[in-house]
């Protein structure tokens, strides 16, 4: 099998409240390469334009996602979608992550932004991969298999534990859906969900060690495929969420655990699996 390395993003999600600066540090220290960074449909040329300074100084890469464009008439969705990719043209990075669509929508108008960010990708010589997640077209394994029969070169950041949430279980049922999914994933989102949420309370924790392990059997697959293809170089971003995706305790509103730890133990469990 060919060599293939492996970069670890650091998602800003749950991170906001600190300085530019004081993040910098922070990724740097714990050994990340990179940043996932996500950028509003309003955000600011300036507060970009900051971002990416700090970022090249720190020699950090970064990984554009899209989340935010959430209206329910598609023509306006549309356009505020295409107006969101005009937005970061200016802004080189590895890759683009897309929350793509509505789960209501049709087959043909979640076509359309995919077709948007097909042309996006076409133009600006970048990939642009589409997250399985709730909500968005790829809410679930079997719905997503449909996409990736119809549409040959669809690419996905796997995010599988939106689907162990929506499936009710660890998609023992789902294996060719699952299969189909994994032959087409650039990037994964290390998060642990398991059949009743997104997202475990720690995976540190013993009685999650039976989920994590079919999460890594996922993940594993992932990577074993992408180096059988020859792939040179393959991103995760370790993703567990802060409140409300991390549970907290009732009236103290207290998280049961610290988002950045479990990331950066999630990094390092990673790295030393896959060293290659």
């Amino acid at each position: 099998m060919a060599t293939m390395k492996i970069d670890y993003y650091c998602p800003y999600w749950g991170s906001d409240h600190l300085s530019n600066d004081d993040f910098f540090t922070k990724v740097k220290d714990a050994g990340y390469d990179g940043v996932e960074y996500p950028i509003g449909s309003q955000v600011s040329k300036h507060v970009l334009d900051t971002f990416w300074e700090g970022a090249v100084n720190n020699d950090l890469k970064i990984i554009i996602q899209h989340y935010d464009t959430r209206v329910s008439n598609f023509t306006e969705h549309a356009d505020i979608y295409a107006a969101w990719f005009e937005k970061i043209a200016a802004y080189p990075c590895v890759k683009v992550n897309s929350q793509t669509g509505k789960d209501y929508f049709s087959f043909e108008q979640n076509k359309q932004l995919i077709d948007i960010a097909d042309d996006f990708a076409a133009k600006h010589k970048v990939s642009v991969l589409h997250e399985t997640h709730r909500n968005k077209f790829s809410f679930a394994a079997h719905i997503t298999k449909s996409y990736l029969e119809k549409l040959q070169d669809l690419k996905l950041t796997l995010d599988i534990s939106h689907w162990v949430n929506v499936a009710e279980s660890l998609l023992e049922d789902q294996q060719e859906a699952v299969d189909l999914a994994i032959s087409r994933v650039d990037h994964i989102h290390a998060r642990v969900g398991h059949p009743q949420g997104p997202q475990i309370n720690d995976p540190r924790a013993p009685e999650n060690k039976d989920t994590v392990a079919a999460h890594l059997k996922w993940w594993d697959k992932v990577i074993v495929t992408n180096k059988n293809k020859g792939m040179k170089n393959m991103s995760i971003s370790p993703e567990f969420g802060p409140m409300p995706y991390m549970p907290a305790l009732a009236f103290t509103q207290q998280p049961v655990s610290s988002q950045w730890d479990i990331n950066v133990y999630m990094m390092n469990l990673l790295r030393k699996r896959y060293t290659m």
